[in-house]
């Protein structure tokens, strides 16, 4: 069998966080990257400094904000992005869908959605509606298929510190966990397959002090599998130093091994 590791990644501004990726991109074994929250229109994105490092990368972004990517170094059969259902808006700088060395992988930026009354939220149920929908096409019975990305929901009360104060927040509410555990049915959590501990984060806010030294975060970035994917995967963890990092982003990689 041959090795793959796959890695979920918001990197917070691409352009920003280049000293990071090229610090920790070269070691990290990491063969597929998909980046969220890239905030470079594709022509001023980096792609120079990844195939530097021996990665193609395939990119599609808007200035300021949201923006995905597929960073690989294994040949990629296919890369589409947007739901392309028809449906306004496509959110083409929030999904990506990559075809490479036998796995289907959908990286998404899932809206955060700001406040529960605030349109932003509506339209993250409606996104997550359309990700169940998108799975439904593309996923089938024996396919080696991954969601990840930064999915803005916090699943438990386990995968955020305090949740007691943040039962109204949009990445906690009760109605937006049952959302997400509608829409990733079937799937199996990575992380938590590895990793079923307390204290597991993957996004430590700047506003908070010492944030990442204190271990106060959410579990917030993702890796699910198919059944069958699932049996291909020998670990998942959190890689919390590029965390620690001068500049870094406020997220962590999440890093899964696969036997394909």
């Amino acid at each position: 069998m041959k090795k793959l590791r796959i890695a979920t990644f918001n990197v917070n501004s691409v352009r920003s966080r280049m000293p990071v990726l090229e610090r920790w991109l070269p070691a990290s074994g990491v063969d597929l990257l998909c980046l969220q929250e890239t905030k470079v229109v594709d022509a001023e994105f980096p792609a120079a400094a990844f195939e530097a490092m021996g990665y193609t990368p395939l990119c599609c972004g808007e200035k300021s904000y949201n923006g995905v990517a597929i960073v690989a170094r294994v040949p990629v059969d296919e890369v589409r992005f947007g739901f392309g259902d028809g449906e306004d808006p496509d959110f083409s700088t929030r999904v990506a869908f990559v075809r490479a060395a036998g796995v289907s992988i959908l990286n998404t930026y899932v809206p955060q959605g700001k406040e529960i009354a605030h349109p932003d939220y509506a339209l993250k149920k409606r996104f997550l509606d359309r990700v169940r929908a998108f799975m439904s096409r593309e996923a089938k019975d024996g396919d080696h298929f991954a969601w990840v990305g930064d999915m803005n929901v916090a699943p438990t009360d386990i995968d955020v510190t305090h949740p007691e104060g943040k039962r109204d927040h949009v990445c906690c509410h009760s109605e937006i966990r049952e959302k997400f555990e509608q829409v990733s049915r079937g799937l199996a959590d990575m992380l938590r397959r590895f990793h079923p501990e307390e204290g597991t984060f993957t996004f430590f806010d700047y506003r908070v002090k010492n944030a990442l030294d204190r271990n106060i975060g959410w579990r917030i970035d993702h890796i699910l599998a198919t059944p069958a994917l699932e049996k291909r995967v020998v670990d998942c963890f959190v890689d919390k130093e590029p965390r620690s990092w001068e500049k870094p982003s406020d997220h962590a990689p999440v890093i899964a091994d696969l036997e394909i």
